[in-house]
């Protein structure tokens, strides 16, 4: 029997491994006749030592965001996907990602990318993306390659 996904997540934090993730996804999606949900969600535990914290930060927040994923749904949608969603939300990324979404979607595929974190940072405040592998109860796929699955280094800013 061939394994057939239908509700691919697809968390979407802006950086270059999650554009791997995403682009993958579309595909897997466009083979498995699946939905394709992406995700971001917007830490608001980075606001707790913050100490001139106002909402206009979160707004501004916010709309990048929201710019961010209006374009990877229109790029889906260019590749010829239809059914593709997104969702913001506020709170810990490590169990929404893992769990809530999941429950709250019916999600069978969980497809994320490869941390970008370094070596201390991970020691430091742990990885979402190996945190989703280890909890969530889904299948989860770590995207580390390029559509022709070759490990391409990550562009220097």
């Amino acid at each position: 029997m061939l394994q057939q996904y239908k509700n691919i997540l697809v968390p979407i934090d802006g950086s270059f491994e999650a554009e791997l993730a995403f682009k993958k996804a579309v595909e897997v999606a466009k083979r498995n006749n699946a939905a394709v949900h992406l995700l971001h969600v917007i830490d608001t535990r980075a606001f707790q030592n913050v100490s001139s914290f106002d909402s206009t930060m979160v707004e501004q927040i916010t709309e990048k965001a929201k710019d961010t994923v209006k374009s990877y749904v229109k790029t889906a949608q260019d590749a010829g996907l239809n059914e593709i969603d997104y969702s913001i939300e506020y709170g810990a990324p490590k169990a929404i990602i893992a769990t809530d979404f999941p429950k709250k979607l019916g999600v069978d595929l969980i497809m994320i990318g490869a941390t970008g974190l370094n070596a201390m940072e991970r020691l430091l405040i742990g990885s979402v993306t190996e945190y989703v592998t280890r909890t969530a109860a889904c299948d989860v796929l770590v995207v580390r390659t390029d559509l022709d699955n070759k490990t391409i280094k990550k562009p220097r800013k």
